[in-house]
């Protein structure tokens, strides 16, 4: 891990997230909701290594929770909380290599602060609440280091009304009636970028959509499941087209769950999407968008950006991700798809850089649409045998891991002898938009 000073933020795109100093490798969240208060409660018990020799380490924490004690490996620590910002000074000072085991204990009334596109972090609506982490959300519930470079496994339980279904990433491990309350708890054995890390809560029912390598489930009102099941109904049959172009699909099940609001873009969690009733109108719909949350389980859940600016890996691949999948499920051509778009990228202005967007446009859905085209490009210069080969190469290579652009145009470059560069610095690294080559 590079070490600059605290002052020098982790990433220019989001400065105020993200911390130096130590690697986090476990969360454990063991929380209380109030839903008629909006009130959330508990401890975080986060589990890490410090890279640096440290008086201090800093997590990020909204200031909408208010800290009530830390201990830091058992002993009682100091902490300030302002700015986003929770610094735990440790009784005694921590060496680099040594492990740390911070508590801390707090509560308050979460809310989400803007965003890119639409609020960020824990929201509650009428009937429940709806957790969207990416980019920067997950501290707006639980303390962390909030950047997707430094990813850990879950343990996540929260007891709540019982008549709210929880849902969370991981397995379902436990589920225990206490009175008027339940308590669910969930494991998460593969490592997550805090940004994809999510709870659910409303008044559901779990469904089996249906199965291809792993189980596929819906959650949702009990008043949706007919709309539900005609709208996603294709869901496991994509799963197993996907794992033909990506490779296995990285999570133990995928679960959709459509929540009772509108949510203007749904939510792309490690093993679980999240759509609004706006998506579920029982006429099929959703397909396209379905196509694309489920490609986020291996191009952001699984290998998750190191870097902001490189939200293409993420984006480029869904995109195109929905272009192979109408080809294979009887719909336009993927070819046909990709001249579509340049076609309609070329009535937009051409003022956007993929490869580094900038903070505000990085999720622009030119970024996507630019990678998608770069990825098709890839494909006519290599044959689909090779681009496909490539493809499960870097999904299998990177698997759980933290990516940027430079290691998969790396990997792409053993896939072939003709130097690939001007593709790359076409697409991604200008804004003139360039022409697809000849098929």
């Amino acid at each position: 891990m590079w070490s600059g000073t605290d002052d020098e933020p982790l990433d220019s795109y989001l400065p105020g997230s993200g911390n130096r100093g130590y690697r986090v490798s476990r969360y454990e969240l063991d929380l209380d909701y109030e839903p008629a208060r909006n009130r959330l409660s508990g401890t975080a018990t986060i589990v890490a290594t410090a890279t640096e020799s440290r008086h201090a380490f800093t997590l990020d924490l909204s200031q909408s929770m208010q800290v009530t004690a830390v201990t830091v490996n058992g002993t009682a620590a100091q902490p300030t909380h302002q700015h986003r910002k929770l610094t735990v000074r440790p009784a005694q000072h921590v060496p680099a290599g040594g492990l740390l085991s911070i508590v801390v204990q707090y509560a308050g009334q979460p809310r989400p602060h803007p965003g890119p596109r639409t609020p960020i972090g824990w929201q509650q609506f009428a009937d429940g609440v709806i957790v969207t982490d990416e980019p920067d959300g997950a501290a707006t519930w639980f303390p962390c280091n909030d950047h997707p470079s430094t990813k850990a496994t879950y343990a996540i339980s929260i007891t709540t009304a019982a008549a709210l279904y929880v849902v969370a990433n991981g397995t379902l491990v436990r589920k225990k009636a206490d009175g008027p309350h339940i308590t669910w708890a969930y494991e998460q054995a593969q490592p997550l970028a805090t940004s994809r890390v999510t709870v659910q809560i409303g008044t559901y029912e779990r469904h089996r959509l249906g199965r291809s390598s792993v189980p596929v489930s819906t959650i949702a009102d009990r008043s949706l499941r007919t709309d539900v099941e005609r709208d996603f109904a294709r869901v496991p049959e994509m799963l197993t087209a996907f794992e033909r172009f990506f490779g296995a699909y990285p999570f133990a099940d995928y679960t959709l769950v459509i929540a009772d609001v509108d949510v203007a873009v749904p939510i792309a969690a490690a093993g679980l999407s999240v759509y609004g009733i706006n998506h579920c109108d029982g006429q099929g719909n959703a397909e396209r968008l379905a196509a694309r949350q489920l490609a986020q389980q291996w191009f952001g859940g699984s290998l998750t950006v190191r870097r902001w600016k490189d939200i293409w890996l993420h984006d480029g691949f869904s995109t195109y991700a929905e272009w192979l999948w109408s080809e294979a499920a009887g719909g336009p051509a993927t070819e046909q798809l990709a001249r579509a778009a340049r076609h309609n990228l070329s009535r937009q202005p051409a003022d956007i850089v993929a490869a580094d967007p900038g903070p505000n446009s990085m999720f622009d859905s030119r970024v996507g649409k630019r990678g998608a085209l770069a990825l098709h490009s890839l494909r006519l210069e290599l044959g689909s045998n090779r681009f496909f080969e490539l493809l499960h190469d870097w999904t299998a290579r990177h698997r759980y891991g933290s990516v940027s652009a430079d290691e998969f145009t790396d990997l792409a470059a053993h896939y072939t002898h003709i130097p690939l560069w001007p593709l790359w610095d076409n697409w991604l690294y200008q804004a003139a938009l360039p022409h697809l080559p000849p098929r």
